[in-house]
């Protein structure tokens, strides 16, 4: 055992000591076992217990003679002579194979071994401490056991809870629409409906005279509101709070989210926007001119095969002029479908391209999908858009969008938090997080699916361009929800910074008090936020009214001819983000309810959709302004003097632009004529609008 003794202590480890007694070698280098120095002495120097003996006698011999002296023994203990270390040592040859077996355990007591060599540790003390060590061990192993029981017990609980959660949460469902909880129980219908659906049904005739009893929900104490003691931060986050969490179901989220095009896919991409670039395909379709339908199907027959053959031509020259010529397009039908699904799956993952072009495209491939441009053509354009949930189940890799590290491998790195900027070392640390995580995605996955790791990492970088556009879209209208709150109250208001509006002050087409034009606000502010936090989806569905086997009309809408189309999908998505907003607003819903979707004001839902991804264009803008205001004040001393000469600072300048917002930018103005103007869901985007085209 004295091999294995630590190094640091002399008593520890015989074999390392300096010796008092050798003043020429001032060496600190260990002696090694058997080759003792000491060549007077009758001890075997290479044994153990003979050389540890030796140690201390030579170390109680110094202790007279030197200044500095070495570990010494105490007064009333016997140095044992050579010939009974020799005897000892024979009887411990018959033990050494059971030490042997002890080779990787070292001593608990780092004085073990001098209380053996003094006869202090007796048997019976060993064996009383290998009583302890046992009892401690088995009590351990008696916890473990009981841990494992009450885990178990509790996964088992959670598991009938969650069963019964979900059995009540079906029973909850309104009959309608199958998503939302229901709110009111007709009692002619004997159904149970949520409060958009039940006025959806019982709008007009004779439904409209059945009365209904209000439900109580039971919330859950998961679900219950902050107390007052909880901070504001925590309040002015509230309204968003489910949305966040429905955020990180990635196995939803993923059936729509789009795929990000690979180096190939964006050579197409750059040949399709040239083609439409160039394109006056609306032009000539969409016109007064074409008084009948066959010379409407004639235009738009030669049109578009036009574009084919365009795009084959430029991608191949021969094929093209092979195309020209023969005019037989359904060869080539895997191909248009290729370079049509490109744009709309590029346009989706990036609103703000293709602003012109999408248009073009999107009402090429509604004539190409009609039933007699596609029995002329013998194929059709259209192709499902390629998502990442689509993808991962082809590939059987599904259990990617379930893992955990996914959020943390998604998630959007940005140079500011709740509580303000962030440090660089925090930034960094976020950014070796996510490169870790996403290294141990592609790797784990890899290995046990169909798929590459270069495919897992495609579809993690797809994921992450949505949170990045969450980051870019859905966060100024937080920060806008948290400056209404910090700066401004529903129950009292300074008279300078009044929200209250009048009909026909201003351009005003409402006439709210404080209290109810906060409120309008807030319940604006947090639809916005939740119809960008969707707004993936919304393409998606919007992608389908659009090619759907709805035939539209072209009407003169006021703006211009435009086709009017039905989205009962788009619709039924807006209704129900429209109904968790209103059960999650403070108070009653202020203003109108109602969604302008395939009527004069709102076309299509190519027209609602690009309506709304105008949000953070509006917003951002400001937010900036009002961030930057400190450092502007404090950077330029004349700047700094004019806020606050005609201003009172810089708190006071940023409470005057949202105060201004506020009012005059949700004010029910900016629509053609009165009727048109107001309170409705597309109107409150409307009056928005209308203000930044005044600044």
């Amino acid at each position: 055992n004295c091999r294995r003794m630590p190094t640091n202590d002399p008593l520890r480890n015989p074999f390392q000591y300096n010796d008092p007694l050798n003043n020429n070698d001032s060496s600190d280098e260990p002696v090694q076992p058997g080759h003792c120095t000491d060549s007077d002495s009758d001890v075997d120097s290479g044994s153990e217990l003979g050389a540890a003996a030796h140690m201390l006698k030579r170390s109680a011999d110094s202790s007279s003679t030197s200044s500095n002296p070495g570990p010494s023994l105490s007064s009333d203990d016997e140095i044992p002579e050579a010939d009974e270390v020799i005897e000892v040592e024979e009887e411990d040859e018959e033990e050494e194979e059971e030490e042997e077996e002890d080779v990787g355990r070292e001593p608990s007591n780092p004085t073990a071994l001098s209380k053996v060599l003094d006869g202090v540790l007796t048997e019976e003390m060993l064996e009383e401490i290998e009583k302890t060590v046992e009892s401690e061990r088995t009590e351990k192993e008696m916890l473990e056991e009981i841990e494992k029981t009450v885990e178990s017990e509790r996964t088992e609980k959670e598991k009938e809870r969650e069963s019964e959660v979900e059995r009540s949460e079906v029973e909850k469902l309104c009959v309608e629409c199958e998503d939302q909880v229901a709110a009111q129980h007709c009692h002619q219908c004997q159904e149970r409906f949520c409060g958009a659906c039940f006025h959806a049904q019982h709008r007009k005739g004779n439904r409209s005279k059945h009365t209904f009893t209000a439900l109580t929900l039971n919330i859950s104490l998961d679900s219950a509101p902050p107390t007052d003691s909880e901070s504001n931060d925590t309040a002015e986050f509230d309204a968003t709070r489910e949305a966040e969490e429905e955020a990180t179901n990635f196995t939803e989220r993923a059936k729509y989210i789009p795929l990000r095009l690979s180096l190939d896919e964006r050579k197409m991409l750059r040949l399709l926007e040239a083609a439409l670039y160039v394109s006056e395909y609306t032009d000539r379709v969409d016109t007064r001119k074409l008084k009948n339908r066959g010379q409407l199907l004639h235009e738009q027959i030669l049109n578009v095969c036009a574009i084919l053959s365009g795009l084959v031509l430029s991608r191949d020259f021969r094929l093209g002029e092979k195309l020209v010529r023969s005019r037989d397009f359904k060869p080539y039908a895997s191909f248009f479908q290729m370079v049509f699904e490109l744009g709309r799956r590029h346009k989706i993952m990036n609103p703000e391209k293709m602003r012109s072009e999408y248009g073009r495209l999107m009402y090429l491939l509604q004539d190409s999908v009609s039933g007699e441009v596609q029995e002329l053509l013998e194929f059709t354009c259209k192709r499902s858009i390629q998502t990442v949930h689509a993808f991962l189940a082809e590939k059987g890799a599904l259990d990617l969008l379930d893992d955990p590290h996914l959020l943390y491998a998604t998630r959007a790195v940005v140079p500011y938090g709740k509580n303000g900027p962030k440090s660089r070392a925090d930034i960094r640390y976020e950014v070796e997080l996510k490169e870790r995580a996403v290294k141990h995605l592609s790797k784990k996955y890899s290995k046990s699916s169909r798929v590459t790791p270069e495919e897992i990492l495609h579809c993690i970088y797809s994921i992450a361009d949505n949170e990045s556009f969450l980051a870019s879209d859905r966060d100024c209208v937080d920060k806008m929800i948290a400056y209404l709150h910090k700066y401004f109250s529903a129950e009292e208001h300074e008279d300078e910074f009044s929200l209250s509006i009048s009909s026909g002050t201003g351009g005003a087409r409402l006439s709210h008090s404080h209290k109810r034009q906060f409120l309008y606000v807030l319940q604006s502010l947090t639809l916005w936020r939740d119809i960008a936090n969707d707004m993936f989806k919304l393409w998606y569905l919007a992608d389908e009214d659009l090619l759907s086997e709805n035939k539209y009309r072209v009407v003169d809408t006021g703006q211009g001819l435009n086709r009017v189309q039905n989205s009962p999908r788009v619709a039924k998505a807006m209704q129900r983000l429209l109904a968790n907003t209103q059960r999650r607003a403070d108070g009653d819903w202020v203003g109108s309810s109602v969604i302008h979707l395939g009527d004069s004001n709102v076309p299509n839902a190519l027209m609602f959709i690009d309506k709304y991804a105008q949000v953070a264009r509006i917003l951002n803008p400001i937010v900036t302004t009002l961030e930057r205001l400190e450092a502007l004040h404090s950077s330029d001393d004349k700047i700094g003097e004019y806020f606050d000469e005609q201003f009172g600072g810089v708190e006071k300048l940023r409470k005057t632009i949202l105060s201004d917002f506020f009012r005059y930018a949700f004010d029910g103005s900016g629509a053609d004529n009165f009727f048109d103007a107001g309170s409705c869901i597309d109107g409150r985007l409307t009056s928005a609008w209308n203000w930044c085209s005044q600044l």
